[in-house]
Parts: C-alpha cells; structure tokens; sequence
C-alpha cells in the first residue's frame, strides 16, 4: 500500500511500521469480546470526552513523510509529522480533474484552510483535530461537542428527514447497530477541508460514521466518505479515539476568532489621517 507513497530513507522500515500498525488496528477493531456500559435506556454508553492521539492525521489522511511546513520562519515547530494515513486503500480515490483543485489547496493551505481562519472544522475532520471533544448522550439526540471553534453537532436518533439547509457541520441522523453508533451525515456545505494538505470535497459529501466502543477508554472510529463530484469511489477512513481519563478532564474555552482576526481582516483596517497623507508623499 505504502509503496506509492514517497517517503525519506527510512521508506522500508516506515513501510514495515505501516503492516505492523493495520494489523493492530485490524485486531483493535476485532474485539467483539468487549461489553460497553450502558446506559438508562440499555445503549453503549459513549458519554465522555475523546481525542485522537495521531496529530500526523490532520496534517494529511493519507500516508506521508516529514516535511517542512507552511511557515519556514518557524522551523521545525511548525513542520509535518510524518504519519502512516488512515485511508483504506492508501489513496484518496480523486477523479482526475479534482485532482488539480486538491494541489491549489495544498499551495496555499497558509491561507485558505479553514481551519487557520478558525471556521467550523467539519464532518469528519472535526474527530481527528489535535483537541478533545465530548460526546453527550440521551436516549433521543446525542450532542457532540467540539473544543475548536467551539463547534456542536446534534445527532438526532429520530428520523429528522432532509436537511433544511447546508452548513458547517451538516445535518446527522443516527442509529444503533448492537454497540455501535451509526450516524448518517448530510447536508454540509463545500467550505471544510478534510485535512491540512488541502484534500477536500463538494457540496454533494456523504459520510457514514460508526462509532464502535472496544475498551473503556477507546472507541474505534470509522467514516465512508462519498462525494460523486470529487471522488471515483466511496473510501473510507479508520482510527482509534482515546478517552481522556484526567480526574479534572474537560473541554476548555478556546475561541480562536481573534487569533484569525488580523489575517483575514487586517489590510481592512483604517489608518489614521496623518499616517495615509505620509503615505502618499
């Protein structure tokens, strides 16, 4: 699989690492022996705060190799981990004429990604960002909460019918199949990218989400992506979330709007009189 990926030097043993690493996701996903707490109305009890631990993800889903990043200036605080990808398969399944829009992205992620300008990161981008989320459960919606940008999903386990509109984080309508969490996600506008390196999608995405409790303090999270527009195929991603166990563990406050403010808005700003009369001598 990895074979097509380049990758520094060490590309065999990475390679290696790599078969290592599927096998043990494959068996982390295998146990079925596993029975969940549960809850008042007798589901799989997911309440609690989760976070991915694999910070190369967000950087790229697919597998890649370390790289300088975006902002030369800071060095190797700021460069690309190097990651093993969480797409089955390996590869993206991009229809040839996206493929050109994918690279524009990745040419100018320093300012186009959303997640930079602190938008709402979308579905499922927004489970394998560096921060923690909560999930909150009852018996007839499930909230999802997001510490970036402050972002929240409902999950309503009703039939809600049709999207009234699209949005960020899209529109999910869920259902239970034994202990796993099924949520069938719609109706997201084509603003969200799926990761750092500018891999995207259209108005049209599709994802199936499950989320399958196999310890404790892991869940085994997988996403089918489909998106006729961008994709040949459906593909789909898969990862383990891991509880956050702290006795204090919660989501903290983090507005990220100021920090993008400057960014986006500060050639708009106005000068004082004297200062653009300078400027024009």
């Amino acid at each position: 699989m990895l074979k097509r990926v380049p990758l520094p030097q060490s590309g065999k043993r990475v390679a290696a690492l790599a078969a290592f690493v599927l096998v043990t996701v494959t068996a982390f996903g295998q146990n079925a022996a596993y029975k969940a707490p549960r809850t008042p109305d007798g589901k799989a009890n997911l309440n609690g705060i989760w976070q991915v631990l694999d910070t190369s993800i967000d950087w790229d889903v697919e597998a890649h190799g370390a790289q300088a990043g975006p902002v030369p200036a800071l060095g190797a605080a700021y460069s690309v981990p190097p990651g093993l990808g969480v797409v089955e398969g390996g590869r993206i399944p991009y229809l040839p004429a996206a493929l050109a829009k994918k690279k524009q992205n990745f040419d100018s992620r320093l300012t186009e990604d959303p997640e930079i300008k602190c938008y709402m990161p979308g579905v499922p981008r927004a489970n394998y960002m560096p921060y923690p989320f909560q999930i909150v459960q009852s018996s007839k919606r499930i909230m999802f909460v997001y510490q970036f940008a402050n972002a929240v999903r409902q999950i309503y386990m009703n039939n809600p019918g049709p999207s009234p509109a699209d949005s960020w984080m899209g529109w999910s309508a869920g259902h239970w199949e034994g202990d796993t969490l099924v949520i069938d996600v719609t109706g997201m506008n084509d603003q969200s990218w799926l990761d750092r390196a500018g891999n995207y999608h259209s108005d049209a995405l599709h994802v199936v989400e499950r989320y399958t409790p196999r310890s404790a303090d892991t869940l085994l999270y997988e996403a089918t992506i489909e998106d006729a527009n961008i994709f040949s195929r459906p593909w789909k991603i898969s990862m383990p979330l891991y509880r956050r166990v702290e006795k204090n563990a919660q989501l903290l406050e983090y507005k990220c709007v100021p920090f993008a403010e400057e960014m986006l808005y500060g050639s708009l700003r106005q000068h004082p009189r004297g200062k653009q009369e300078e400027g024009r001598k």
